[in-house]
């Protein structure tokens, strides 16, 4: 019996390593380092081309930054496997594509961060047809193609993130935002545009956010702020600040409303600090230390009413050119009709002698005449 009790012995241990080598539900994936207490998985800096499949359910906060993604298919993420992850961050994952799908497996995602990824594709249904809960999202970088910026724009008008309240678009260098691309976040409360290449806001819309609080535009190539942008700032009822830090502000006659907007109101924030830019005698000059007598501005004019007062004075030099040759003509009448009796009767000599030589040529006998005459 002493073999048969070294057997049983023999395959109870290799039963325990068996177990011991298995993997059990919930276990960190190799490459990354988790935290079950503080329901958190990182997998930083790992060289993974795949979001790990094998993620702990208990996660809340997951880390995949710093890898290798370059795209995030439909499905990346099993469904009903991660009920739970309400924050992704997946900054700086040379990500390129997020397709259809890719995030809609996340019912409870609330934060997701794509800054410092080269995105050249971006699907309005990324979050699936449904849409989805997120409140912030972090595109800081981002953004630099206009396509996946177009994409962004109808993602958002058609409500998929109505529930945004936070949202990141700074340092993408955006010279254009597309129409009414924010009309639908009611739920906003802080707008990230800074380090821009915006030069004015002309075609963009606040108008609808009523819970805007924080909007930042420093850092930017904004020149001119207009009465149109300024009066949809004064509409915003819960906005308390508004960054214009260092700006390429021109200080023309275009300035005088924006000074009297940061005069009269608290809504700008650092406003002491705001200086121009453009023209060279007033660069470094603090805009809220700036009258309407520094601009040399005058009463503007209107085009048509300037072109109006050149055409009425031009009739008028035409009328007294016109009057003054009358005049000389009614002065200078006896010489002028002496010099057309003389024009008329050197006219008519002229006329006679051709009329007298035309004759002579058609009667050949008064040719033979007139030859004879000479003889």
């Amino acid at each position: 019996m002493p073999g048969r009790g070294a057997l049983c012995l023999g395959l109870l241990f290799h039963v325990l390593l068996g177990c011991g080598s298995s993997r059990q539900p919930g276990a960190c994936p190799a490459p990354c380092e988790c935290s079950e207490p503080a329901k958190t998985v990182k997998c930083v800096s790992k060289n993974l081309t795949a979001v790990p499949p094998d993620l702990p359910p208990y996660v809340r906060t997951l880390f995949l930054t710093g890898n290798r993604l370059a795209r995030l298919p439909a499905g990346a993420f099993p469904a009903r496997r991660l009920p739970d992850l309400s924050a992704l961050n997946l900054s700086g994952n040379h990500l390129r594509a997020v397709e259809a799908g890719a995030l809609a497996a996340l019912p409870a995602l609330r934060q997701l961060d794509l800054s410092g990824n080269p995105l050249v594709s971006l699907s309005p249904q990324a979050f699936g047809e449904g849409g989805s809960s997120l409140e912030e999202l972090a595109l800081r970088g981002a953004l630099r193609d206009h396509g996946v910026l177009l994409s962004l724009a109808t993602m958002l008008q058609a409500g998929a993130l109505r529930n945004l309240s936070r949202l990141e678009l700074a340092d993408n260098g955006l010279l254009l935002l597309p129409a009414g691309m924010f009309t639908a976040l009611l739920a906003l409360r802080q707008l990230d545009l800074s380090n821009s290449s915006l030069v004015g806001l002309r075609n963009v819309s606040f108008q609808g956010l009523g819970q805007l609080q924080s909007l930042n535009l420093s850092d930017g190539s904004l020149g001119v702020l207009r009465n149109g942008t300024q009066a949809q700032f004064r509409g915003l009822p819960a906005l308390r600040r508004v960054g214009l830090g260092r700006n390429a502000w021109v200080c023309d006659c275009t300035v005088e409303d924006l000074v009297a907007w940061l005069k009269e109101g608290d809504q700008a924030e650092g406003k002491e600090a705001l200086t121009c830019a453009y023209p060279d005698k007033a660069l470094g000059k603090a805009l809220l230390k700036i009258n309407g007598s520094d601009l040399n501005c005058s009463v503007p004019v209107d085009l048509p009413s300037q072109l109006q007062t050149s055409y009425v004075f031009l009739g008028i030099v035409l009328a007294l050119i016109g009057a003054i040759f009358l005049l000389v003509l009614y002065l200078n009448r006896k010489g002028i009709k002496k010099w057309m009796h003389n024009i008329r009767d050197a006219c008519r000599d002229h006329m006679e002698g051709y009329h007298y030589r035309y004759e002579i040529n058609a009667d050949p006998r008064l040719t033979n005449l007139s030859s004879n005459s000479d003889v």
